[in-house]
């Protein structure tokens, strides 16, 4: 038996699965959401005005993650359980929520990042 038919077989060496919280996309494994993903967003939402919500769905390197961007343009992502948990969050918190796959990101966070990228922040 060649190399490659014990591939194909699977009779090869085993990988074990990474430990920890995590989830396997594709060909990645990614963190999932936490309790302190959750807080972040929370506080996000409590110390900032205009605050938007833009849900981001899984892609092979990331899982669903929810995109909050105030005012200002100042923003923050992080990993959330669902697309449904990160609609039922922006909702509880009195923030809008989009789907960012068919409205993309706004404007006004692509010119805070010029500001900060040029130090005006």
């Amino acid at each position: 038996m060649g190399l490659f038919d014990r591939l194909r077989r699977g009779t090869g060496p085993r990988m074990r699965r990474p430990s920890g919280d995590t989830t396997r996309t594709g060909s990645t494994t990614v963190r999932a959401a936490s309790r302190q993903d959750e807080a972040h967003l929370v506080d996000f939402v409590a110390a900032r005005r205009g605050v938007e919500g833009f849900v981001e769905p899984r892609t092979a390197v990331s899982d669903v993650t929810l995109l909050l961007v105030a005012h200002d343009g100042e923003w923050t992502r992080r990993r959330v359980p669902s697309v449904a948990w990160a609609h039922e969050f922006c909702n509880s918190h009195q923030v809008p929520s989009y789907d960012a796959a068919v409205v993309g990101v706004p404007q006004r966070m692509r010119d805070y990042n010029r500001r900060k990228k040029a130090g005006e922040v």
